[in-house]
């Protein structure tokens, strides 16, 4: 009896931080349906979930913010900028289960206690182009009859869209934020399947609705995750905190294995980060995510070497953002 307690205990210790929570699936293409519906199991199992829409897309479909802990400090993951990036919102989605699970257990994640979310709460807006996610997977039977056409011919013609980057009406999000946007001059002139700027920055509802949110929230720091290239982008135009967050950006670095882009001469902008740095001057990153797939999404098959990556992400940025302090 004294040997089995024992080998209990050992197991306890080996395995006890180890989420038993099983609502995300990882096995298949992630899409709008599945987000609804794990963020619906996931707002009745763990307390400190709390689900939040933020805004609809130009398909009327709905944006959401999932915030988990309870502190009064900040910061945010966004994920699925682009249509063909849904891994990203896999990801996002995994790490709010597994967080949650052992936040509410009071267990530890590796060497990080999820205590840290009584101080930083984590935001999550894990799909932040529904539209873009579901034309990417070739669901277009979901968009008004009157739209495949202009669809088919914003994707130069094709009628397979797996390599569908922009939302739901050909506008690139991540060339939609006013920080340098009048630089971008490289994409068409013209809705198209990727890199159309749109019109004006801040055109897109998706914009209006994740920049109107930011500014609510006040995150201490900010990442967008993308896909594909394992890289980390951190420093737009010589930022006023370079030092600063550069250290943060070097320890993510070491956590994921991905090395940090040099900051080029000449940024142009437009992007979710070069936004955020100039205009709450706080640390912010873009991480890519798995190898360089060319113009599709990720394969499943890498999930699980990027999530071993990137597990620790989130609770390691909230015990930085936890001792920040704000400079303007």
């Amino acid at each position: 009896m004294k040997k089995l307690l024992c080998m209990m205990l050992v197991f306890s210790l080996q395995f006890g931080n180890v989420s038993m929570a099983k609502v995300v699936e990882t096995d298949s293409p992630y899409t709008y349906e599945k987000l609804k519906d794990d963020l619906e199991k996931l707002n009745h199992q763990y307390r400190a979930v709390k689900v939040k829409k933020i805004g609809e897309t130009h398909f009327g479909r709905d944006i959401y913010a999932i915030r988990l802990g309870k502190g009064k400090k900040n910061i945010v993951l966004i994920g699925a900028h682009h249509g063909r990036e849904w891994i990203t919102s896999m990801l996002l989605m995994e790490k709010l289960e597994v967080y949650a699970d052992l936040y509410q257990r009071k267990r530890e994640f590796g060497m990080i206690s999820t205590d840290i979310l009584n101080d930083v709460s984590i935001w999550f807006i894990p799909m932040l182009n529904p539209d873009g996610v579901t034309i990417q997977q070739n669901k277009l039977n979901l968009f008004p009859k009157k739209h495949l056409k202009a669809l088919v011919s914003m994707n130069g013609g094709l009628e397979n869209f797996e390599r569908w980057k922009a939302n739901g009406i050909g506008i690139d999000l991540n060339r939609q934020y006013p920080a340098g946007w009048k630089e971008l001059t490289d994409g068409p002139p013209v809705p198209f399947y990727q890199f159309y700027k749109g019109k004006r920055p801040l055109a897109a509802k998706e914009i209006k609705a994740v920049t109107a949110f930011i500014h609510d929230i006040d995150p201490e720091i900010a990442v967008a995750y993308h896909s594909a290239g394992r890289e980390i982008f951190w420093n737009y135009k010589n930022g006023k905190h370079l030092k600063r967050d550069k250290k943060i950006a070097k320890k993510i670095s070491t956590l994921t294995g991905y090395p940090l882009a040099k900051p080029p001469k000449h940024a142009t902008g437009g992007g979710f980060t070069d936004w955020f740095i100039t205009t709450y001057h706080r640390p912010a990153m873009t991480i890519e995510v798995s190898p360089l797939v060319g113009e599709t999404s990720p394969p499943l098959s890498v999930f699980k070497t990027e999530w071993e990556r990137n597990k620790y992400v989130g609770l390691t940025l909230a015990k930085e953002a936890k001792n920040l302090k704000k400079r303007k």
